[in-house]
């Protein structure tokens, strides 16, 4: 086994410690990652605290540095910069993984943490750490004309957005809503921006509103003004809903074109919305979670073509807690990278 430093979840009300953990030996198509920067994401603040999952490395969006290859490894050589998501394997032979959707794998992928090694039934642990092994269908070349830290976070918030846009044909002609500006939210703005739509941001605080321009919006509609979302009705081919909170559907499928769809990527567990919003117009509601491996490297090639990253805040890896503290309060302007360098 190999041995590197990580900061663990030991309790769901207690502060990541460092400690020293152990990563499988290289299997023959195994490529070991020197960690550089990895993302602090929602979905890590809710491991960390859901009780039972413990001891628990979080950490599922990061880039690195290749440091060592299996015998049958053909993509990567040791030195290279590359990239890795919250999918590290998955079953390679349902209809779901021969399409290259990986994360709808009918046997379930195996999670970046928190998963179930399909080899040795081991607990996958995460990217808050030194050191990561995985297979290499799962890695990918860390484009080059980006900055490192940025590209992190496209590996979980960036693929979440990107898939429903190119479900939905987001580009010239069409006019895509955003419901949120946060992690995933300022990524879809600019996805949409680069991909040639006119692109509409819905948010609660009229102090995003230049902001949201900066990114790429077109208009900006605030949701809590009736008489603005009243104007917004039958314009949308598309809405991407990113807001994490419990709201109500209703206004943005009204908002909806003839035959336009909501992706509801947010607040999965409570959606609540008349169902005549609906019927009215053809309309449909709709989700997507992650991204299979053809849609991740063609995300990824799209961001290095057009300059697109995450807008990160970094911090070295011993202000982990702090992040995760401030994520909590949504004290962070989109995103957080964790510098792993430093740990």
């Amino acid at each position: 086994m190999r041995e590197t430093t990580a900061y663990v979840a030991v309790a769901s009300d207690r502060p990541l410690t460092r400690q020293t953990i152990e990563r499988r030996d290289l299997r023959p198509n195994d490529v070991a990652i020197d960690v550089t920067f990895c993302g602090v994401c929602h979905s890590d603040l809710h491991e960390i605290h859901r009780p039972g999952n413990k001891p628990l490395v979080a950490g599922h969006e990061f880039v690195g540095v290749v440091t060592a290859i299996g015998p049958e490894v053909s993509r990567f050589r040791a030195g290279d910069p590359v990239a890795v998501g919250n999918i590290i394997d998955s079953c390679g032979t349902c209809s779901m993984c021969l399409a290259g959707q990986e994360n709808y794998c009918e046997e379930f992928p195996t999670l970046t943490y928190g998963g179930t090694d399909r080899v040795d039934g081991t607990v996958t642990q995460g990217g808050f750490a030194n050191e990561y092994v995985a297979d290499e269908k799962f890695v990918y070349p860390l484009p080059d004309k980006l900055d490192p830290a940025g590209v992190a976070p496209l590996m979980c918030a960036g693929i979440t957005v990107w898939e429903p846009l190119m479900r939905w044909n987001a580009g010239p002609g069409k006019t895509i809503g955003v419901v949120g500006l946060g992690g995933l939210g300022h990524l879809a703005v600019k996805f949409a921006h680069a991909l040639g739509a006119h692109v509409v941001l819905f948010t609660t605080s009229e102090d995003k509103a230049a902001g949201a321009k900066s990114l790429g919006a077109d208009e900006v509609v605030v949701s809590k003004d009736p008489i603005a979302m009243k104007a917004t009705a039958n314009r949308f081919d598309l809405i991407i809903d990113t807001a994490s909170v419990p709201h109500d559907l209703t206004p943005y499928i009204r908002a909806l074109a003839l035959d336009g769809t909501l992706c509801a990527l947010g607040a999965l567990g409570s959606m609540q919305f008349d169902p005549m919003a609906l019927l009215i117009g053809r309309k449909s509601l709709a989700s997507a979670g992650s991204g299979g491996t053809t849609g991740t490297q063609a995300m990824l090639d799209f961001c290095n073509e057009h300059g697109i990253t995450a807008d990160v805040e970094v911090l070295p890896a011993r202000d982990i807690n702090e992040a995760l503290d401030r994520l909590e309060r949504n004290d962070v302007r989109f995103r957080f990278a964790l510098d792993m360098k430093t740990i």
